[in-house]
């Protein structure tokens, strides 16, 4: 940029080549040499500020989810608004409980089978497969609350400001608002469900030496939870 400056000037200035004068020639030429001296000065003080000392612009945070740590993260964003503090915690607590629920599950599969049979596979399935429909609910709360402004809300339906709108334009913006806490408030009662099945799964594996089933498909709770991953699947495609 400096470099583009100074050559600018060395080629308007110079007798032999434009030869713009300053001070020697007519006023149009004194005016134009000195306009572009400041000019000059102008352009290299802005460009140095914004290339060296203005702060970068601030970019939105990342929506990408893949660790247990980015849920919790991304959920804490969150905490401190007061209309969600408790899905909040809620969500959080939840995450707990399944992999408490998850590590208890694997810890009675272990004892009651070798992880090299059909039957262990075919629990471990089932569980890993629950537990990113878990994740795949709070990812979709996380998306929502992305694009959910609660203060802006606040504001909006302030008595000040809501004078200055119509009752139908109150309405919409209201049954939005509304949209999004049952949104979240769904995804959790959705986890709340298999949290409760994951535990009937445990009490069902402590009573398989005193069932009758052929094989593990069979159990209640393993026809219920692949009938929910079937779903969930065809929901996706």
């Amino acid at each position: 940029m400096v470099a583009g400056v100074v050559i600018l000037n060395v080629a308007v200035l110079s007798p032999g080549l434009l030869g713009v004068e300053i001070g020697g020639g007519s006023a149009l030429e004194t005016a134009s040499g000195v306009t572009l001296l400041i000019i000059s000065l102008l352009v290299v003080l802005y460009g140095s500020y914004t290339l060296l000392f203005r702060p970068p612009a601030a970019k939105l945070p990342s929506v990408r989810f893949e660790t247990r740590e980015d849920y919790i993260s991304g959920l804490s964003r969150h905490r401190n608004v007061k209309v969600l503090k408790d899905d909040i915690s809620l969500a959080l607590d939840q995450m707990e409980r399944i992999d408490k629920k998850k590590a208890a599950l694997l810890q009675l599969l272990g004892r009651r089978f070798d992880p090299a049979e059909l039957s262990f596979r075919k629990f471990h399935s089932v569980i890993v497969e629950v537990e990113k429909l878990f994740y795949l609910n709070i990812r979709g709360i996380l998306n929502k609350l992305s694009v959910f402004d609660a203060a802006e809300f606040a504001r909006f339906s302030a008595s000040t400001a809501s004078s200055r709108f119509s009752s139908s334009l109150i309405q919409q913006k209201t049954a939005l608002y509304h949209e999004y806490l049952s949104y979240v408030k769904g995804s959790l009662g959705a986890n709340e469900e298999i949290l409760l099945k994951l535990d009937q799964l445990l009490l069902e594996i402590t009573e398989l030496g005193s069932s009758d089933y052929t094989n593990v498909e069979e159990m209640p709770c393993m026809q219920e939870l692949t009938a929910l991953i079937g779903q969930t699947k065809l929901y996706q495609q």
